[in-house]
């Protein structure tokens, strides 16, 4: 900042008390680091109009590692007001506190000489899972270094702050963590002192997601939790977020683990579901939904968000009923061979499960035990985070199992229940003395 000659401010002396003021003055622009120490400036002096008063406008905006400061000071016709201090966006992320003063008591009282009232060391802060590119620059971010951002921070802000004011005329790029999606760091703030800000947002951003299919069918897959790893990237349509669908049917012996990541259409910009469809005993149903609107914010690593969340219940004990149980595509569960089904269940589901959306088109075969005569696994729901999933004909099969003699010899008998039609049969002739 520009230096005053001692001859200038010792002319002040010579000047009779109640004319107009003489002020300090200056403007001060620079970024920082935000482990360095409140800064210190020396300004110049200017002569004020008639009834003019002198302005000190400071504004900081903390963006991660880095703080940007720009500073005013000089003559101002507005009215006086003490020293304040205005928090407009609390971090941790971005954040933006100003300092304001006019005053007309005495020369050069426009005083301030440091950051110091609004300068602070960063706090810590519990990091997320979110990463955005951090960067203060005149032109563009092309050298933006990325940063996990803190948590709830799940939105990477991408604007120009437009700032003008006496000897200010900056528009300046900003990439930083923000806690809402919106094109609003500075919390609707329009003057700050002798200082006019605005920020335009690029209207055509879009967001960048991981992307990728996960298949796999094996046993314990609701014990033994999956790696989720994706090596792919997606861009987005406009107002499109991203999202991470992962569906588990568990029948004893075997298990599926469908999941999905890439971009949604959906109203439901930031959310996490974890639906239990179906519990045990017998078939375990469960999901796993998740939308989020920041880059790469789609980042699970395996099948424990969704497993972490599952109930625990001791292993039942072997009941009296026998059901085919199988998980595979299409068709391919007609060898499928009898499992023993745990206390509790009563009857045995087959059907084919049509799975749509999120990249997967396919359609599964299902049997196994459950403990309600249901004609639906997923009661009936219609969509599970991306996916869109029905199954076909929706039928259950209920088994009976009946005791010969003394010898306890058990035989069972399997038969197909129609959801709209009554099942009745008379198995007297079966019963022997």
């Amino acid at each position: 900042m520009n230096s005053i000659l001692p001859a200038l401010l010792g002319l002040t002396l010579m000047l009779s008390r109640g004319q107009a003021l003489i002020c300090q003055s200056g403007t001060y622009e620079t970024v920082r680091e935000t482990s360095e120490p409140p800064l210190e400036w020396t300004v110049g002096a200017e002569f004020c109009m008639d009834g003019w008063g002198c302005q000190d406008s400071l504004m900081l905006v903390e963006n991660g590692p880095q703080v940007l400061l720009i500073l005013t000071k000089g003559c101002t016709p507005k009215e006086d007001h003490e020293a304040r201090v205005t928090q407009h966006r609390k971090g941790p992320g971005l954040s933006v506190v100003s300092y304001t003063r006019v005053c007309r008591h005495q020369n050069f009282c426009n005083d301030l000489t440091t950051s110091l009232p609004v300068w602070s060391l960063p706090t810590s802060a519990v990091p997320g899972s979110v990463r955005c590119p951090v960067c203060f620059g005149e032109e563009d971010c092309e050298s933006a270094v990325e940063v996990t951002c803190p948590f709830g921070h799940n939105h990477c802000y991408n604007g120009t702050l437009q700032i003008r004011g006496d000897g200010i005329f900056t528009d300046l790029k900003v990439q930083g963590c923000m806690s809402q999606r919106a094109c609003n760091l500075l919390n609707e703030t329009r003057e700050i002192g002798a200082l006019s800000v605005n920020e335009k947002c690029d209207s055509v951003a879009r967001l960048i997601c991981d992307m990728g299919i996960m298949l796999q069918m094996k046993e314990d897959l609701a014990q033994n939790p999956l790696p989720w790893d994706t090596f792919l990237n997606v861009t987005c349509d406009l107002n499109e977020v991203c999202q991470e669908t992962l569906l588990l049917i568990d029948v004893g012996p075997k298990s599926l683990m469908v999941g999905s990541k890439g971009c949604s259409k959906t109203e439901t910009q930031n959310s996490t579901t974890i639906s239990i469809h179906l519990a045990p005993p017998g078939v375990l149903v469960a999901s796993y939904a998740h939308f989020c609107s920041s880059n790469g914010c789609n980042r699970a690593t395996s099948s424990s968000v969704l497993l972490n969340s599952l109930p625990r219940p001791a292993v039942p004990a072997p009941g009296d009923l026998q059901c085919p149980a199988c998980v595979h595509f299409r068709g391919s569960c007609s060898n499928s061979v009898n499992v023993t089904c745990p206390r509790g269940t009563t009857h045995c589901y087959n059907n084919d499960l049509n799975l749509q959306g999120g990249g997967v088109s396919a359609v599964f075969s299902i049997q196994g035990c459950v403990a309600q005569p249901s004609s639906s696994l997923l009661k009936h729901t219609k969509n599970i985070g991306q996916f869109i999933v029905s199954e076909n004909g929706a039928v259950s099969v209920h088994c009976l199992a009946w005791v010969v003699g003394l010898g306890l010899s058990l035989t069972f008998w399997c038969g197909i229940i129609s959801p709209l039609t009554p099942f009745t049969h008379d198995f007297s002739p079966l019963l022997t003395p």
